[in-house]
């Protein structure tokens, strides 16, 4: 670690912390392995995420008779209900570190995937007791009970500790750590959609979610055999050998003061970053969940709404893996300006969709916003506030951004319904993306 760096202290190990090996003991520097662990968490944390239960939404209608106004409506009831227990995740994180809570969420989200599968059979072994103008009601209630809990387990907690866990052993070579994530959630996401479809099609959508389940299942087991909270534990330090005292990294890479969450709360810059990943989250959440229709209203087909997300991919993973490694050597308000030009380019794009011009800035605008995405919303919280407090911190940010991500859907559909095109809601999100714009020159790491 860098010699002007805060002294790191060893940390006595808890409990089974060297069960069922020593990772100091191993012939590598074992924050690798542990940044496989936690890449392999993020990914297993897909069934939680949007781009993973839209692919059962049309099963889930069917099955259970609801419009789909009401499973969106659900779908965003206990997304938000989810996002106001992240914070508390957050500080399971800090108490009992990322091995065991990584452990625990995905246990705990392939029992849910289990249960959503006899979605079906619950809701009616519920509704026999009650009278039948109680059915679509308690069909309602088991749903959004079944996504509160699939979005808490797995975009909030699975992905919070695992990524977290990465973070706790990297410093100066983070941003090299989150540029190895972001490609591999990226390019792994982007499968999972027909990953699903093919289980699907191989035995239905209630047998595929207990075939996730077990993979899911198999990962809560890999982190509990690999996965390790922080290295002083074990009596090593961030970045291990590969750490240099002459690296000539940013001043803002090395550690600085332990902010509280509360003290957190009281800077500028914790805003400003939390808001840019807010509004990213936001729109690319409703574009995902409504793009064949926005396609549409410009008179394109579905199969070009759909292979939109090819290319933007691509320019993801290269704005990610180039922001990474600057992230290392720039102030990382520079990065959040690109994020936010990257959210001002697809609203206004979105707003005027039509010519083929036009699609080009939409994945352009896509790709900025997906590729600093993972880098902001990870990066930021141990570097400007420490590693002390830093599931609080990125617990409560975290949060935020998953319920403006339940916002984002359902903020589209109602300007939809009401002025019959996305149009409103893509201007007011240009709107705040210039707000942004504006503010983010002042968001230095607090001192």
């Amino acid at each position: 670690m860098n010699p002007d760096s805060e002294p790191q202290q060893v940390i006595r190990p808890p409990r089974f912390a060297h069960f069922p090996f020593d990772p100091a003991r191993v012939p590598f520097f074992y924050g690798t392995a542990v940044l496989v662990c936690g890449t392999l968490g993020v990914l297993a944390s897909a069934p939680g995420q949007t781009v993973g239960v839209s692919v059962f939404t049309d099963f889930l209608i069917q099955a259970h008779q609801l419009s789909r106004s009401w499973i969106s409506f659900a779908y965003l009831t206990g997304t938000i209900a989810s996002a106001l227990l992240i914070t508390r995740a957050g500080r399971w994180y800090d108490r009992f570190g990322g091995r065991w809570v990584a452990t625990a969420s995905a246990a705990m989200l392939a029992l849910v995937l289990i249960a959503m599968s006899f979605s079906v059979s619950i809701a009616g072994f519920v509704a026999a007791g009650l009278p039948d103008r109680f059915r679509d009601g308690t069909a309602f209630v088991v749903l959004t009970l079944g996504f509160f809990a699939m979005r808490f387990f797995g975009q909030g907690m699975l992905t919070l500790s695992s990524r977290n866990m990465v973070l706790e052993w990297f410093e100066q070579r983070r941003g090299m750590a989150m540029a190895f994530i972001g490609t591999s959630v990226a390019f792994g996401f982007s499968a999972t959609p027909p990953f699903f479809e093919w289980l699907i099609r191989q035995g239905g959508w209630s047998w595929a979610w207990q075939a996730i389940a077990a993979l899911v299942a198999g990962f809560a087991l890999i982190a509990f055999c690999f996965g390790r909270s922080k290295p002083e534990e074990h009596g090593m330090l961030p970045d291990g050998p590969y750490a240099k005292a002459d690296r000539k990294t940013h001043e803002e890479t090395v550690s600085g003061r332990q902010f509280t969450l509360s003290e957190a709360r009281r800077t500028y810059s914790f805003w400003i970053f939390t808001f840019s990943v807010v509004l990213s989250g936001l729109l690319l959440t409703a574009f995902s969940f409504h793009v064949v229709s926005i396609f549409a209203d410009a008179g394109m087909s579905r199969s070009q709404a759909v292979a939109i997300f090819v290319p933007a991919a691509f320019v993801s993973v290269a704005v990610e893996l180039f922001g990474s490694w600057l992230s290392d050597f720039v102030k990382l308000k520079y990065l959040a300006i690109v994020q936010v030009l990257g959210s001002l380019l697809l609203s206004l794009s979105l707003s005027s969709l039509g010519s083929q011009l036009s699609v080009v800035i939409v994945v352009l605008g896509m790709g900025m916003m997906q590729g600093m995405f993972g880098i902001i919303s990870a990066v930021t919280w141990p570097r400007f506030y420490g590693r002390t407090h830093l599931g609080a911190i990125s617990g409560f940010s975290t949060s935020i951004v998953v319920a403006g991500t339940a916002v984002g859907p359902y903020l589209f559909s109602v300007a939809h319904d009401q002025f019959g095109t996305y149009r409103p809601a893509t201007i007011l999100c240009a709107v705040l993306a210039v707000a942004l714009l504006v503010a983010s020159p002042k968001a230095d790491r607090p001192k």
